[in-house]
């Protein structure tokens, strides 16, 4: 090979590194995603623990492990907890570098949150309404605010432990439904499901997908 062309092989392996360096300082810093996949057993994650650890697995193959990562879930009962209290503080940035939101306050009122930036670890993309199949829903079971629901009435799936029968509140990550009425625009609570398992959560646009944030 001559001298030129070593020179242009050098350049191309430089520029692939550079690209590839970019790629995982980016992954490094994201601090929010939607999951790729859900946990293959409907809203069953086995509680918040397991919902945290789903989170943390997909971020550590995203390249983003060294951060501790929580769902954005809620549970009811007497011990309930608040998804918003449980994220930690901002801000938030997903895999592409787009802020999401600055701070609690933020996320829970005019974020940016929308289905180009509500994408996965990877920095994909997700199916929304109008997309086949939809997958717009994104578990929750939280009110507007981020909080817990109170009352008898189960919105969590048993706090995420049932994949059969069952109610959760999902939002929308595209902030689109079959109405412009507010619910149907929310991204953390727009409406229940019609159950726990993966085809009852399929059949009124979800996948059984989480939100995930960095914690620190």
């Amino acid at each position: 090979m001559t001298r030129a062309g070593c020179a242009v092989v050098a350049f191309i392996a430089f520029l692939g590194f550079g690209i590839d360096a970019g790629a995982q300082s980016q992954a490094a810093n994201m601090s929010f995603f939607v999951t790729s996949v859900g946990s293959g057993k409907g809203a069953d994650f086995g509680g918040l623990e397991g919902a945290d650890k789903h989170c943390q697995a997909l971020a550590t193959a995203a390249g983003a492990g060294s951060r501790t990562w929580h769902a954005y879930l809620s549970t009811q009962g007497a011990q309930a907890v608040n998804a918003r209290d449980r994220i930690g503080n901002g801000p938030w940035q997903n895999a592409k570098g787009v802020v999401i939101a600055k701070d609690v306050t933020e996320l829970h009122a005019t974020n940016n949150l929308n289905k180009q930036t509500a994408v996965t670890e990877k920095g994909d993309v997700i199916n929304g309404r109008g997309d086949t199949p939809n997958k717009h829903d994104i578990l929750t079971g939280s009110q507007p605010d981020g909080t817990a629901f109170s009352g008898s009435d189960d919105k969590t799936c048993g706090n995420w432990t049932k994949s059969g029968e069952g109610v959760a509140i999902v939002g929308h990550h595209d902030r689109t439904g079959l109405d412009t009425s507010p619910p149907q625009l929310s991204w953390n609570s727009s409406h229940p499901t019609r159950g726990c398992s993966d085809d009852a959560l399929k059949s009124t646009g979800g996948a059984g997908l989480l939100y995930c944030f960095a914690m620190k």
